[in-house]
């Protein structure tokens, strides 16, 4: 008892909280790439849902409540049904989900290897323009607080979040003609 009671005064159930979370989060991440229980990807995409709610609680300890609920409402709730709508529609056969095709490995390969250097120059970028002027660590733009977010989504990052919209609608356009057995 003694041993609790030092965990709850010593503000070690955020870190046993941060450490379930965590593991929570890499093992369902795992779980949708390499299923052992299920080759169909419906089951990944429950995974993909279990991993998205964990993370929300990684969100909830940062004390970010906005983006936790935000991550449960937005992606474990919209995206993860259009995932699903478009896994339905498609209607993949087990032949056609267990051939690898050179081309498409080759093309994710050298995507992951672009994108890996893109993040790697950013950082790097970043960290010398930011530490080079000054050698204090720059302080958060916004800590949380909703209507800042807000006018920070709606004035700075209006194109991007235009953009994402419409590809989206795209997207979905795109999973309806491709679903459709018989183009008229």
């Amino acid at each position: 008892m003694e041993a609790i009671n030092n965990l709850i005064s010593g503000g070690g159930v955020e870190d046993v909280l941060f450490y379930v979370f965590a593991a929570l989060t890499l093992l369902c991440a795992v779980l949708v790439i390499a299923n052992p229980f299920s080759r169909s990807p419906v089951t990944s995409a429950m995974f993909l849902v279990l991993t998205i709610i964990s993370m929300s609680g990684l969100f909830v300890l940062l004390h970010a409540f906005f983006l936790a609920a935000v991550q449960i409402l937005v992606y474990a709730g919209a995206v993860m049904v259009l995932f699903l709508f478009v896994i339905m529609l498609l209607d993949l056969k087990e032949e056609a989900r267990r051939k690898i095709k050179f081309f498409g490995l080759i093309g994710g390969l050298v995507s992951v290897g672009s994108i890996f250097t893109i993040f790697i120059k950013s950082l790097t970028h970043n960290y010398f323009e930011e530490f080079a002027s000054s050698s204090k660590i720059p302080s958060p733009k916004i800590e949380g607080d909703t209507i800042a977010l807000g006018k920070l989504l709606f004035t700075q990052y209006t194109l991007p979040f235009e953009i994402v919209s419409v590809l989206l609608l795209v997207a979905m356009v795109g999973v309806i003609l491709l679903s459709k057995k018989k183009l008229e």
